[in-house]
């Protein structure tokens, strides 16, 4: 069975973050670099226990199961799910992408991750006239560096050099908040999502990252937050910062639903994966919801030797659930396996965006993998559309390797589901490409446009560090059609880079 060896992958990756001096989310949601943190020690081996009698619990929710994952495995490679190609020769830097090094000296700028500023049903927003994306950017040479700016452009112009900088999102000292020590501590920011509000405010939502020191009882702890984010136009064609307001933590897991950093890290085993990040805002009758990464908790089927005996795990028949519980059981990635947990969360706002209510997953992946990132949900012709990427460097499926990069989709009748997989499988977008190459692309964020049945995929392109002269930048945009359950790439449609709507 090819299941990837989690250890000799996560020891590597602690090794590569301590070349680039510390720092982890060289692409909060998605670089080449172990997401858990920073220089901290390697992964402990646990212990395999023995395995536990057979039983089925889905936790009344829905599950990415090794059936519908062997699936995706044959699917890839047809034309209605591979990302297109990109000419590299017409991929480039982004002109205003700039900023300063530890010295003060003008430097380009990685760009990784991105999201647009969005209406509450997910369409971009027009801001006095501006089209607005919130992206992490940071040094190239200084993997740490990780944090949000707001680049922006009029609307209608669609191309690559109308992008301007606006600079950093938040000084280094609106994080001093009084009462907020989560906040107070923060190291990093990460991935997130932003609404216009009905009373014309830029409302933001992110993951603060705190460091990882373990002799200070740090452990690299995500907490999605939040803050309102005052934009000005000082002269035509500029818009500015003007700081922020409201800046507050929300949710840093709760245990039970989700798992805490405490609980990854607890006794001083570092094998976790820990996730608890990439906030998505979205409204449903009047009500305010962020839907994010997370692992489940102690009471919606948490990791451990029982999840091997799950049935609902696995899918497929009896004999299905037989054969694949054997092969996990015998894998000699078999403890690792024990420890992917991923999911895809759901809380509940009060009108001031803070925790209303802890609401069940949406969608989990347990036995498959620790990591679905960056969340992202819309309603679309009366149905809702849950989409997420991951890699296949951390899944343990047969037929998938380490070059594989997903975008995943689910579609419900409600917000809070039950969610069916998308094309049988859940497959929606394959990618399969050396990380060195420079058309090497990831984060996929799909767009839902004002009319029409189709998305607008967006993603960053070229890994961090492997260049002096390419840096992470835009990648180019192109469509995919959804009809009802099933979705295609349209062919021809690439848009230029960094494009958030169609031509």
């Amino acid at each position: 069975m090819k299941i990837k060896n989690f250890s000799r992958k996560a020891a590597a990756a602690t090794i590569a973050a301590a070349m680039l001096a510390g720092g982890t989310s060289a692409f909060a949601s998605g670089s080449e670099q172990d997401y858990n943190g920073g220089v901290q020690p390697a992964p402990s081996t646990p212990v395999i226990e023995p395995a536990s009698a057979v039983f089925e619990d889905t936790y009344g929710f829905t599950h990415l199961t090794r059936f519908d994952a062997l699936k995706i495995a044959s699917q890839q490679g047809q034309s209605q799910f591979e990302v297109p190609g990109f000419d590299v020769t017409k991929i480039r830097n982004i002109p205003s992408a700039k900023g300063k090094d530890a010295n003060g000296n003008t430097i380009d700028l990685d760009v990784w991750d991105t999201w647009p500023l969005q209406n509450a049903d997910g369409t971009v927003a027009n801001y006095n006239g501006y089209e607005v994306v919130f992206g992490l950017a940071g040094d190239p040479k200084v993997s740490s560096d990780t944090f949000i700016y707001l680049f922006y452009k009029k609307a209608g112009d669609q191309s690559l050099d109308a992008w301007k900088n606006a600079g950093r999102v938040f000084k280094d000292t609106d994080k001093m908040v009084p009462n907020d020590s989560i906040l107070n501590n923060q190291s990093e920011e990460w991935s997130g999502s932003a609404t216009l509000t009905k009373g014309g405010k830029v409302r933001l939502f992110y993951t603060n990252r705190q460091p990882w020191d373990a002799d200070k009882g740090f452990f690299g702890k995500q907490t999605l937050t939040t803050a309102q984010v005052n934009v000005s136009e000082p002269s035509n064609g500029t818009l500015q910062v003007n700081g922020v307001e409201d800046f507050k933590s929300i949710f840093d897991g709760d245990g039970k639903m989700y798992q805490t950093v405490d609980q990854a890290f607890r006794a001083g085993d570092y094998s976790d994966n820990h996730t608890l990040r990439d906030p998505h805002y979205v409204e449903d009758n009047g009500h305010k919801y962020l839907v994010f990464e997370a692992n489940t908790g102690s009471e919606t089927g948490y990791q451990g030797q029982s999840m091997l005996s799950n049935k609902a795990y696995y899918g497929g028949d009896d004999k299905f659930f037989e054969s694949e519980r054997e092969k996990l059981l015998n894998s000699p990635d078999r403890n690792y396996i024990t420890i992917a947990n991923g999911a895809l969360g759901i809380i509940e706002l009060n009108d001031d965006y803070s925790l209303k209510k802890v609401m069940k997953p949406l969608i989990a992946s347990n036995t498959v993998t620790d990591e679905i990132e960056r969340a992202n949900i819309f309603k679309m012709k009366g149905k809702w559309y849950l989409f997420t990427d991951t890699r296949g460097a951390k899944m343990f499926v047969d037929g998938v390797d380490d070059e594989d990069i997903y975008m995943l989709g689910y579609v419900a009748d409600s917000i809070d589901g039950p969610y069916k997989p998308l094309n049988g499988s859940g497959l929606v977008l394959h990618q399969d490409l050396n990380k060195r190459d420079i058309t090497w692309n990831y984060a996929h964020f799909a767009i839902p446009q004002v009319k029409g049945n189709k998305v607008v995929i967006t993603s960053y392109m070229t890994n961090r560090g492997f260049y002096t002269d390419h840096h992470s930048t835009f990648a180019p945009s192109f469509e995919v059609m959804i009809n009802g359950s099933r979705t295609k790439v349209m062919p021809n449609s690439t848009l230029e880079q960094g494009q958030i709507t169609s031509k």
